[in-house]
C-alpha cells in the first residue's frame, strides 16, 4: 500500500471534478426534460446556496481539498523513503502553495494585466494555503496534538463568527455577509478585487484558517488508510471512516443551531458537514475499489482525477464549448430546445474528457 498509488483516491477526485467539468449543467438539462418535484430538487443541488445551508454543489471544492489532504501522508512517506531532507520537504510544501496561488491568479486573468481589478484570492490559492498549513502541522506534531489543534481551530473560529462582527459595519449581524469578521479582514488586508461586490471574498484570508482543518481531516484519513493490513484490515478502516462521518454529521447538525452551515464563511459547522460527506465518499470508494478490488469501472474517473488541476485551468483557456459546437452543433440543431441543451452539455463533457484521455494516453500529467 505504501508504495502504490491509491486508485480510490484518483477515482473519487475524478468523480468530484466531473461536476466542475460540466456534469452539473448536464444533470440540470436532463432534469428539465421531465420537470417534477424530484427532478427540480436534483437540479437545485447543482447550484450553490446563496448563504446558509448546504447543497451538493457546495461539497465539490471541500472534497477536493480533503482529497489533497488524503494524498499527503503517502507523498510524505515516499519522500522520506527516498531520503529527502527536512529542508527539501519544507521547500516542496512552500513551493506547491506558491504555485497554486500563482495558478489561481492565472485562472482569474493575471495575463490580462489589469492588476487593479485582479482577484488575488481563488479556489486554487485556498487549496494551496490550507493544504500547506495542514502539511506543516502534519510533519511537526503527533496525531493526538493535531486533533486537539483542529478542534481548537473550529471552536475559536465558531466563537469569533458568532460574537465578533465587522467594526466598520456596527450593529450588523456577525453571521451576515456585510457584518462578518471574515469580510472585514479581507477588506482590510486582502489585496486585489474581492469576489462579491468588492466587499467580501469566499476564498479570503480568515476563512482559510478553518479550511486548514478540512485538509487535516483528509490527512487523518490518509494516515488511517496507510496503516498496514496486519495492523488494521481494509474493512475495519472503512468502518472507522463511516464512524468518523457519522460523528462529524452529528456535530454539524447540533452546531448548526449555534453557527449555521455556511460555505461562504467556511464556518466550523460547514467544515464538519463537508468533512462528513468527504469521509463517507472516501469510505465508499475505498471499500469498493481498494478493499473489494472492483476497479473495472474506474477508468473514466481516473482519467479526470489524475489531471484535475489541468482541466480546471484548461476550461478558462481552451474553448471546449466552441469545439463541442463545431462537432455536435448540427445534431443539437435537429433537436427540440430542451434536448438541444442536453446534447450541448453532454458534448461539452465529452470533449473535455477526450482532451484528458489524450493526455492520459500520452502520460502527460500536470503535477504541482
Amino acid at each position: 500500500m505504501k508504495n502504490e498509488r491509491l486508485t480510490s483516491l484518483d477515482t473519487l477526485r475524478g468523480f468530484d471534478m466531473f461536476f466542475i467539468m460540466g456534469l452539473s449543467g448536464l444533470i440540470v438539462s436532463i432534469c428539465a426534460l421531465w420537470p417534477n418535484p424530484v427532478t427540480n430538487t436534483i437540479a437545485e443541488q447543482m447550484s450553490h446556496v446563496e448563504w446558509n445551508g448546504l447543497r451538493h454543489h457546495d461539497t465539490i471544492f471541500p472534497l477536493f481539498l480533503f482529497l489533497a489532504g488524503v494524498s499527503f501522508p503517502f507523498s510524505y512517506a515516499k519522500q522520506q523513503a527516498a531520503g529527502a531532507s527536512r529542508k527539501a520537504i519544507y521547500w516542496k510544501i512552500f513551493r506547491r502553495a506558491a504555485v497554486l496561488i500563482f495558478l489561481g491568479m492565472v485562472y482569474n486573468g493575471l495575463f490580462r494585466l489589469n492588476f487593479e481589478n485582479l482577484r488575488v484570492a481563488s479556489v486554487l490559492a485556498r487549496i494551496g494555503l490550507a493544504w500547506m498549513g495542514a502539511a506543516l502541522l502534519y510533519i511537526n506534531f503527533s496525531v493526538k496534538t493535531r486533533a486537539w489543534i483542529a478542534g481548537a481551530i473550529l471552536v475559536v473560529y465558531a466563537l469569533l463568527s458568532k460574537f465578533v462582527g465587522a467594526p466598520d459595519v456596527p450593529g450588523a449581524d456577525p453571521l451576515s455577509m456585510e457584518g462578518s469578521l471574515v469580510g472585514y479582514v479581507d477588506r482590510l488586508l486582502l489585496p486585489g478585487r474581492l469576489y462579491v461586490d468588492n466587499n467580501f471574498d469566499p476564498e479570503g484570508l480568515l476563512s482559510a484558517v478553518p479550511a486548514v482543518v478540512t485538509a487535516m481531516l483528509g490527512m487523518f484519513t490518509g494516515e488511517l488508510i496507510r496503516l498496514p493490513k496486519e495492523q488494521m484490515t481494509g474493512e475495519r478502516k472503512t468502518v472507522w471512516m463511516i464512524i468518523g462521518a457519522v460523528v462529524l454529521a452529528v456535530v454539524a447538525w447540533a452546531g448548526n443551531y449555534f453557527v449555521p452551515i455556511n460555505k461562504m464563511l467556511w464556518s466550523s459547522t460547514f467544515v464538519c458537514a463537508v468533512g462528513s460527506y468527504s469521509l463517507a465518499m472516501m469510505a465508499l470508494f475505498y471499500y469498493i475499489i481498494d478493499v473489494r478490488g472492483w476497479t473495472g469501472w474506474t477508468l473514466p474517473f481516473r482519467v479526470v482525477g489524475m489531471n484535475s488541476i489541468t482541466i480546471y485551468l484548461a476550461q478558462s483557456i481552451i474553448g471546449f464549448g466552441a469545439i463541442a459546437r463545431f462537432f455536435f452543433g448540427g445534431v443539437a440543431g435537429l433537436c427540440s430546445e430542451p434536448w438541444a441543451e442536453v446534447v450541448t452539455d453532454a458534448s461539452f463533457v465529452l470533449v473535455c474528457w477526450l482532451f484528458l484521455y489524450f493526455l492520459y494516453r500520452q502520460k502527460i500529467f500536470l503535477k504541482v
